[in-house]
């Protein structure tokens, strides 16, 4: 088996293809690097530099390198962009897709997992977000990742190609310090950033229906999703023509509050969170119930919300050393 990582270069795809190495899957990796860093991948990877909208030159690394599986991680994913930009990102993002999926099917690849996202639920007024909850996406972003499992669940039943969509809850930390999230969209980092120019930590809203009225969220060892990637990968070899779709969490929330509690604790700062207005569409709470991956991949997350604060710290003060309290 050789599996094709798209976005292999990118944050969360680096995982991926450690984790696949590690399971002792071959893997070659396909990116544009417009946000990927090549130095993530080891040495005894193959890096094709290229657009999943290069629908000749993704047929060529399909045969070149006798593919029989496909990651899909490749996509544009800031949700505040993907308003400003709407028709880029369906272009990138179901367009690629839709050009990818047609490559895949014509070199008979048998097995497809594709990177969805929780944002496909949008505000769901639920406990636990299953994977039955009812999706109602409030982003061009999430459209684009719901369109995209319908796309590639019609894919399967028109082709029998083996698909997996698998929902991504909030991830946050690292395997090692150097392939930790550089980009600052996310929680986690952007307290990091806000502690090291010595400011306020910012909260937006702290009037939801919530305990201590900010918001909730689930949050995954980015770890724990590259190995749930190997599982779904495995599964969909098992078994051919095989569709799963998938939450990936843990089924815990934290709100926004603890977690910036829990980040002083760990960096050694001590300021206190600036409260700010609330942000457009976001919901006060959204868990994931992970029932299903577990009974269907026998996955459960095995990292907690420590572990990822204090690996994402390692590899932001690798970039960051004027940070370092210690």
């Amino acid at each position: 088996m050789t599996w094709l990582i798209t976005g292999g270069a990118g944050y969360i795809g680096a995982h991926v293809v450690r984790a696949m190495a590690e399971a002792g899957e071959r893997t070659v990796v396909y990116d544009d690097l417009s946000t990927g860093i090549a130095e993530r991948l080891p040495e005894d990877v193959p890096l094709v530099v290229g657009s999943v909208l290069d629908g000749e030159k993704v047929a060529r690394v399909l045969a070149e390198h006798e593919v029989t599986g496909v990651v899909h991680l490749a996509a544009k994913k800031q949700v505040g962009e993907s308003v400003d930009r709407p028709l880029h990102y369906y272009h990138e993002n179901v367009e690629g897709l839709r050009i990818l999926l047609q490559a895949v099917t014509e070199a008979r690849v048998p097995s497809f997992v594709f990177s969805s996202s929780a944002a496909v639920y949008g505000m769901p007024d639920v406990e636990l977000v299953t994977e039955e909850t009812p999706c109602v996406p409030m982003s061009p972003y999430g459209e684009t990742k719901l369109a995209g499992e319908w796309l590639v669940r019609a894919t399967g039943r028109a082709t029998g190609l083996a698909t997996a969509s698998l929902r991504y809850f909030n991830v946050a930390g690292a395997a090692r310090p150097e392939l930790a999230d550089v980009g600052v969209y996310n929680l986690v980092p952007m307290v990091f950033e806000k502690l090291t120019e010595n400011a306020p930590p910012r909260i937006f809203g702290a009037d939801y229906p919530t305990p201590d009225g900010t918001t909730i969220r689930d949050y995954i060892h980015v770890v724990d999703l590259a190995e749930a990637h190997v599982a779904a990968a495995r599964a969909l070899q098992a078994e051919p023509g095989r569709t799963l779709t998938l939450n990936i969490g843990r089924g815990e929330g934290v709100s926004v509050r603890e977690m910036i509690d829990r980040i002083n604790t760990v960096t050694g700062y001590d300021l206190p969170p600036a409260v700010t207005a609330r942000r457009p569409g976001d919901p006060a709470r959204v868990v994931a119930s992970a029932d299903r991956i577990t009974t269907e991949l026998g996955w459960k997350a095995k990292h907690d919300v420590h572990d990822m604060i204090t690996s994402a710290w390692s590899g932001w003060l690798r970039l960051h050393p004027e940070a370092d309290r210690g």
